[in-house]
This record gives C-alpha cells, sequence and structure tokens, in this order.
C-alpha cells in the first residue's frame, strides 16, 4: 500500500527554511536558481492545497534533533562495516537539495571520512509526493544494483537531478552496459515499491520530514545513537559533527 505523507503547513514552511539558502559561496547558475524557484513554488502549492485552517495548537516542547534507532539491514552502503561514525542519508533522487550535496558536500566526505574508513554511509529512500520522477529513479537505482551497478546508476541521476525523465533514465543505464531487458522490467515492475515505502516509514520514524536529511551517530550498545541534520549544508558542518563523534570516548 502506498504510504501518504500528510505535510503540515509547520512542517513545509520548516522545509523552505532549511533548504530555500544555499550555502553563501556557492557559485549558482541560472538554471540553478530557477531549479531552487520551482521547488519552492512546489512547497507554495502543497500549502495552498490545505484546506481550512487548522485550530491553534498548544505550545509544544521543541522537537529533538537526537535519534536512537536500529541499523537499517541490507541497506546500499560504503565504508567500512565496522567504522566508527555511520552516516544515513534520506533522499530524493529528484530533490534539488539533495542533488546540491551530492555536487558539493559529498564528495568531500567520501574522500575525507568513507573512503578513509572513518564512516560508513548509508543511502536511503525518501521520495517527496510531489516530484513525480523520485521514485521512479529510485526503483531504477534498485534495479541498477540487481547488476551490481547502484551507485553508478544513483549517483548519476541525483548528479542530474534536474533533468530525470524516463528517456534519461533508461540511456544512462544503457551507458553502464546494464542487461536492457531485465533492468526495463525490473523498471516497470512493483517489486521495490514495499521496500520503498519501508524506508520512508522508517525516515519518518526517525523525525524525517524533508530531503536531504541525515542521521549521523556511533553504533552504541546494538543501535545507532546519534542526532538529525537536516538540509543541503556546507561540508564544514559535517566534518564538525563527524570530528565530534571521533573525537567522543567510547561509552
Amino acid at each position: 500500500m502506498k504510504i501518504i505523507r500528510q505535510l503540515t503547513a509547520a512542517t513545509i514552511a520548516a522545509a523552505a527554511l532549511a533548504f530555500a539558502v544555499p550555502p553563501a559561496n556557492a557559485d549558482m547558475t541560472q538554471e540553478q536558481v530557477q531549479e531552487l524557484l520551482t521547488e519552492l513554488k512546489g512547497i507554495r502549492a502543497a500549502l495552498e492545497k490545505m484546506s481550512a485552517p487548522a485550530p491553534a495548537a498548544q505550545p509544544q516542547e521543541p522537537v529533538s534533533d537526537k535519534v536512537a534507532m536500529a541499523l537499517p539491514a541490507n541497506a546500499y552502503s560504503l565504508g567500512k562495516a565496522d567504522a566508527p561514525v555511520v552516516m544515513i542519508e534520506y533522499t530524493d533522487l529528484q530533490c534539488p537539495f539533495c542533488q546540491q550535496f551530492h555536487n558539493t558536500a559529498y564528495e568531500q566526505i567520501k574522500k575525507n571520512y568513507i573512503d578513509t574508513g572513518k564512516v560508513l554511509f548509508l543511502s536511503r529512500d525518501f521520495p517527496l509526493d510531489f516530484h513525480p520522477w523520485a521514485r521512479p529513479a529510485a526503483i531504477a537505482a534498485r534495479c541498477a544494483g540487481d547488476q551490481g551497478k547502484f551507485w553508478e546508476l544513483r549517483n548519476v541521476l541525483i548528479a542530474n537531478a534536474d533533468k530525470l525523465s524516463k528517456e534519461m533514465i533508461s540511456q544512462h543505464a544503457s551507458d553502464l552496459k546494464l542487461d536492457m531487458k531485465k533492468f526495463q522490467s525490473c523498471a516497470d515492475s512493483d517489486f521495490y515499491t514495499a521496500d520503498i515505502n519501508k524506508q520512508v516509514a522508517e525516515g519518518t520514524a526517525a523525525g524525517v520530514n524533508g530531503t536531504p536529511s541525515f542521521v549521523i551517530g556511533k553504533m552504541e550498545n546494538g543501535q545507532l545513537d546519534g542526532v538529525r541534520l537536516v538540509g543541503a549544508m556546507p561540508y564544514a558542518t559535517f566534518e564538525a559533527k563527524i570530528n565530534e563523534l571521533l573525537a567522543a570516548p567510547a561509552k
């Protein structure tokens, strides 16, 4: 059964604030600016579709950024399985902010922490309902994974999030020399739908309501004990949190 996320005005507004402003040192092209404006229009449209205003809510305690969760089983991952720090990304392959993270901070994180055995990086799907190609792209990456090319297709799709289409996805799959008959049969099926829905539910339980979102922490007593970070933040933000965790004594 398809999971339907009921987005509240507060959630969407928070997402807009978290993701609307790129890093101060980013060199934004006209296409990137337009993509961000389109994303914000999607957020605004979601707000306008809501019916009557909800009754005034009672004051609530601030939402904690602390997360304790089981380490996802059978997740696509990069890095040493026993790395001291675990970083989970909840991503939408059509999200311009996920694209921004992938094309900037991710490469430095991979070079300095994942490839050096300090961070285990997990990719989890969190396709948003107003991105029509996010779910097909997530399925396509998994179908490529059936042929040992998950990361190759995932990375090229998210790096080109603003160009996703059926033809574009098929072309990149073909460029990877996949068995296209098997790939297309998989991509056109519902085989991975339930697992993607499970990952959305997992992310929601961890407090994820926008993309990209991250859970970064250490394994303690068989579970991941960490914090939630939200948005396409600059590399320095991730660097500071990872170094803090690496320096923390074991409990």
